[in-house]
């Protein structure tokens, strides 16, 4: 940490109005300077080479490259910058997994401001932070039942999976050489049968339930 400059911050989240929630609240504390702003994985990456911030605000759910990739490369190229998740989502696996790849803490986007200021402080010496919900889903995974079958054709179970990592419905069906009509029908289908309302909800309940190998 440069102690002169205090602490040095990168934002990476695809949400425009979240950011600038974040800028503003972080340009109020004298001991924090927001270095810039990412909206996928792989500019997070690339931001924090050219710019060597102490933490950076990690969202999980962007376009392109996430945030768990991310924080994994960002871990293995600059150990010294801590990541600290700030999501929407709590399930027991993303907790899991964000965890594995690096990150000293989880934070939920519903946290107060004091308390996100106190872990963006903590981080730096690496003290961890981890949401009572996050922490919750942790307890009850390794007490839960086995995953619910969902009945997913192959097909959808293979459109899922690029769901997950992303994909938008043309790069879908441009990569299993179906139309985006049949992208679209899959896509309705797997909406139903998981129960979900968005593609973003529809990729937390694969990774909940272990849906994707």
């Amino acid at each position: 940490m440069n102690t002169t400059d205090g602490i040095r911050v990168l934002i990476a989240d695809d949400h425009e109005l979240l950011r600038l929630g974040i800028r503003i609240l972080l340009n109020t504390y004298p001991d924090i300077e927001l270095l810039g702003e990412a909206r996928n994985g792989l500019e997070a990456v690339e931001l924090t080479s050219q710019l060597a911030p102490d933490a950076v605000l990690m969202d999980l759910l962007m376009p392109g490259s996430g945030g768990i990739a991310a924080t994994r490369m960002i871990r293995e190229q600059r150990p010294e910058t801590q990541v600290i998740v700030l999501t929407t989502f709590e399930t027991s696996e993303l907790v899991s997994e964000a965890l594995q790849a690096g990150a000293v803490s989880y934070v939920l986007k519903n946290v107060s401001s004091d308390d996100l200021i106190l872990a963006i402080r903590d981080a730096v010496h690496g003290k961890t932070h981890i949401s009572p919900a996050a922490m919750q889903a942790l307890i009850s995974a390794t007490h839960a039942p086995t995953a619910t079958k969902f009945d997913l054709t192959r097909r959808e179970q293979e459109v899922l999976q690029l769901l997950v990592q992303g994909f938008s419905n043309t790069r879908i069906a441009r990569q299993l050489s179906i139309s985006v009509f049949t992208v679209k029908r899959h896509v309705s289908n797997i909406l139903h049968k998981l129960g979900a309302e968005s593609r973003t909800e529809a990729v937390a309940v694969a990774l909940e339930r272990k849906l994707i190998h």
